[in-house]
């Protein structure tokens, strides 16, 4: 009779435990969340009541922590009553084959732990992760990831010391397009996220991410790496030059030998055919050599209405990334980040109203504050509501114009092609009561009247219809990217009129 080791038994129900935990996460956030954020996850060791799980990186480790650690602790309480705490690491655990959940989709090498090196910037080795069989994949890197980033100065412009990711305040509307771009800096040309395009409105952040990446390049590699960073306006201008001095060859072999190319506004090039065709032969030879791309507009590719097909066709073949309008939570900590950095007390109530006031965009929220600083250092005063108004008096006349009812209504009804009318009918068809749900969902975001004011304005309908108006459109946008999208756009044409 043969007997089982209490420890290989044991660590045989640990990974067993460990499998279903997998399977669960993997089920309640999606193959694709489960595939980029947890599946790199490992299995450490049971101490006494405190489990240990290693991830590759400090980025994955501090992503994992903060939005699934509850999670995970809730689950492995669930499977074992004995684990009190979770404890994630940056690291290496054991690749368990009884701990992977049923998929077939490859996992990609990851950086380690950065180290410093001896000329004082930081080496990151890449370590082989575990490759199933089923779908055999290339997954080396286009490029060693241990060089130096070096700008073209010849061909790219200045970075930006104040846009690191240290200084992004990271909020619901934009934490996917950070962590996207924060995957690109860690490991160019990953698959699926090459190119990375970036898009939302006016003062959301892109440049920022954009500038961030760089500088996180230049900060952790040791070995010549080519990052050239420039708007479409300057592509198109240096074109141009090149074709007037007949140089243009130089011009290609120039943008073509860099490792990261990045273009901020690409928008610009809606209706500069002869732009567009060469920025198309220069994205498609830089992805075939395994070269990163990163891109920003203020719209998705589908809908930069202008650019040739075949060039949004390639712009949305990789990770695309949307910065949603800020919410008042996300402006108060926008606020509070840069007060502080500006070593100037500013009271609360101060920031809760310039959060309240201001929505438009963070680049017109951080110019505010500015002013408010400079005018209390300049003249020896304190901050105060008072003040407030009084230095920002221009600024906040601009935002007293409030969105009307009967412009959403009118908005919506043309971007839904539905009669003005059919806002306050009594037509019930899914064509029409979803427009028309919408359009109070942006009443209720966009204005200051009350729910009975709200559905008066929607053919005398009671306050219950518009909150499950409210309720369902929030719903719909949570499940549903596309749609969340859809009435993303409305919002900001609204406010941009």
């Amino acid at each position: 009779m043969t007997t089982t080791d209490p420890e290989t038994l044991e660590q045989t129900q640990l990974s067993a435990q460990w499998g279903r935990i997998r399977g669960r996460l993997q089920t309640e956030v999606g193959d694709v969340e489960y595939r980029t954020w947890l599946r790199q996850m490992s299995l450490g060791v049971q101490d006494g009541d405190e489990l240990t799980i290693y991830l590759p990186t400090r980025f994955l480790r501090d992503w994992v922590s903060s939005r699934y650690g509850d999670r995970l602790r809730a689950l492995w309480q669930a499977e074992s009553p004995a684990v009190r705490r979770v404890d994630i690491r940056v690291g290496e655990g054991r690749d368990i084959a009884l701990a992977e959940p049923l998929s077939t989709h490859p996992v990609l090498p990851q950086p380690e732990e950065t180290a410093p090196a001896a000329n004082g910037r930081h080496v990151a080795a890449l370590r082989p992760a575990p490759i199933r069989t089923e779908q055999p994949m290339d997954t080396t890197p286009a490029w060693s990831d241990d060089r130096i980033v070096e700008p073209r100065p010849d061909i790219a412009a200045p970075l930006d010391p104040r846009f690191t990711f240290a200084g992004f305040v990271v909020g619901k509307p934009n934490e996917f397009a950070y962590a996207c771009a924060r995957r690109v800096a860690e490991m160019p040309s990953s698959p699926g996220f090459n190119p990375l395009f970036l898009y939302g409105g006016v003062g959301l952040g892109k440049t920022h991410l954009m500038h961030s990446i760089a500088w996180e390049l230049t900060d952790r590699t040791t070995r010549p790496v080519s990052v050239a960073y420039m708007s479409a306006e300057k592509f198109m201008y240096r074109f141009i030059a090149a074709i007037r001095s007949q140089a243009t060859m130089e011009f290609k072999e120039n943008l073509r030998s860099v490792d990261v190319l990045m273009i901020d506004d690409l928008q610009f090039l809606i209706g500069k055919e002869n732009t567009q065709e060469e920025f198309f032969h220069t994205f498609n030879y830089l992805v075939e050599q395994g070269k990163q791309i990163v891109v920003s507009a203020d719209k998705s590719p589908s809908d930069l209405n202008g650019l040739e097909h075949r060039l949004r066709t390639r712009l949305g073949c990789g990770m695309v990334a949307d910065l949603h309008s800020t919410t008042y939570e996300l402006r108060i900590s926008i606020l509070e980040a840069k007060a502080s950095r500006a070593g100037c007390p500013v009271p609360a109530k101060v920031l809760e109203f310039l959060a309240h006031k201001i929505t438009s965009n963070v680049r017109e929220l951080e110019g505010a504050l500015n002013r408010l600083v400079a005018h209390a250092n300049l003249f020896n005063r304190t901050i105060s509501l008072e003040t407030t108004h009084e230095v920002l008096h221009d600024i906040l006349k601009a935002h007293d114009r409030k969105v009307t009812i009967e412009e959403i209504q009118k908005k919506v009804a043309e971007h839904y092609s539905i009669r003005l009318t059919d806002m306050s009918s009594a037509r019930r068809a899914r064509a029409v009561a979803r427009p028309r749900q919408v359009a109070m969902y942006l009443a209720k975001q966009l204005t200051s009247r009350s729910l009975p004011e709200i559905g008066r304005k929607f053919g005398n309908r009671d306050h219950t219809t518009v909150m499950h108006a409210v309720s369902r459109v929030s719903e719909l946008m949570e499940r549903d990217g596309t749609f969340a999208e859809d009435v993303e756009l409305l919002r900001r044409l609204l406010e941009a009129q």
